[in-house]
């Protein structure tokens, strides 16, 4: 059965802000997703995904619905009053000799319904950083918020597909499986999964047909963060 469209019934937005907040330089701010968020946030998934299937991205509506299911897996980045950076997060079970899923699998229309509130995995639905705000740290300042998030909830750690954004270029000399490998030897860098594994990621396996993006041709690399990982800038919950 393919994924449900359907608006959220009425009554179903009960949720709210999460209250987290990490000031970063020069203004930035990492800060818990709100409803006023939502249009920005619809914005930013255009100019950050111009190639990706229309109806794989987002819309303000899915980000107003998210807030009822997980407010505290919804975060954002902030340039003053703009917002300029993003991750949507669930929880999720996961059968890992069974690891082929598909992005349309996880986001449900955009409705992110595959939500599981007591998953043991905190599942990374995207990252998001706009364009003319990249290079400055924002992806791993939202992976240690994600991280936080993974101590304080007691779950195994994050796990990810992560976008193969290179290899579209490269599909006419090298294999999905070749170009993953070198990726995860370091001969090849992947704008995507390469900063992931700095971050301290480790691949787990490739994943074909994953979403309708030329860029990527369609792949991407499972990938987990254990919670036994320290993050650059993620501060482990204060012992009792």
């Amino acid at each position: 059965m393919p994924p449900s469209t359907a608006r959220p019934r009425a009554g179903e937005s009960r949720g709210g802000a999460c209250a987290y907040r990490r000031n970063l330089a020069d203004g930035l701010c990492v800060v818990g997703m709100g409803p006023e968020h939502a249009e920005p946030l619809e914005e930013l998934q255009r100019a950050v995904f111009p190639s990706l299937a229309d109806d794989e991205r987002f819309k303000a509506e899915h980000y107003r619905h998210h807030l009822t299911l997980f407010p505290e897996g919804q975060l954002v980045v902030t340039d003053g009053s703009r917002v300029v950076a993003a991750t949507s997060t669930i929880r999720r079970d996961f059968d890992f000799d069974a690891p082929d899923h598909s992005f349309a699998e996880i986001i449900a229309g955009g409705w992110l319904d595959s939500h599981r509130p007591k998953g043991a995995w905190l599942y990374g639905v995207d990252v998001s950083v706009h364009p003319d705000w990249r290079r400055r740290g924002l992806g791993r300042a939202l992976y240690a918020a994600r991280q936080e998030l993974v101590w304080r909830l007691g779950l195994r750690g994050q796990l990810a597909a992560g976008m193969l954004r290179g290899y579209g270029a490269l599909q006419d000399r090298i294999t999905a499986r070749e170009y993953l490998d070198q990726v995860r030897l370091g001969g090849i860098f992947d704008p995507t999964v390469s900063m992931q594994l700095r971050v301290g990621f480790e691949i787990v396996e490739l994943l074909p047909d994953h979403l309708h993006d030329p860029v990527c041709a369609g792949y991407a690399a499972l990938i987990v963060l254990d919670a036994a990982r320290d993050v650059p800038g993620a501060m482990r919950p204060a012992s009792p």
